[in-house]
C-alpha cells in the first residue's frame, strides 16, 4: 500500500489545483450568463470598469446604457458586471439621535440648565 501513496497524493494534487477551480469558474460563467440574458431595458447595472447607468437598449452582443440623462454608451454585454438595485431601494445612513437630557433638535443646548 505504501507504494500506491506519491500516486494517491499526486492524484489529490490533481484533483485540488485542476479540478475544482474548473468546476468554480464554470459555475461562475453560467451565473454571469444569466445575468446579462436577463437585462432588460430600464435595469440598473454596473460595468467591469466601475461605471454604473441603465440599460436602454440590447443588441445581439451588445448592450446601450444610459449613463447620463440622454447620454447613452455601447458597450459588449460581458462588460456587465452585476445589476444593481435603484438607488432609492438602498437603505441610507440613519442620522444619530441625540437623547441626551436638554437636547434640542434645533438649536444648541442651555448650558445653564
Amino acid at each position: 500500500m505504501e507504494q500506491y501513496f506519491p500516486l494517491v497524493l499526486l492524484a489529490l494534487a490533481f484533483v485540488l489545483l485542476i479540478v475544482l477551480p474548473a468546476r468554480q469558474r464554470k459555475k461562475m460563467q453560467a451565473r454571469a450568463q444569466a445575468m446579462q440574458e436577463s437585462l432588460a431595458p430600464g435595469t440598473p447595472v454596473m460595468t467591469t470598469s466601475g461605471l454604473h447607468g441603465t440599460v436602454a437598449g440590447l443588441g445581439e452582443g451588445t448592450v446601450d446604457l444610459e449613463i447620463a440623462p440622454g447620454v447613452v454608451a455601447t458597450f459588449a454585454r460581458q462588460a456587465i458586471l452585476e445589476v444593481r438595485r435603484p438607488a432609492d431601494a438602498q437603505p441610507g445612513p440613519a442620522a444619530p439621535r441625540d437623547d441626551t437630557p436638554g437636547s434640542v433638535d434645533d438649536g444648541p443646548a442651555d448650558p445653564l440648565r
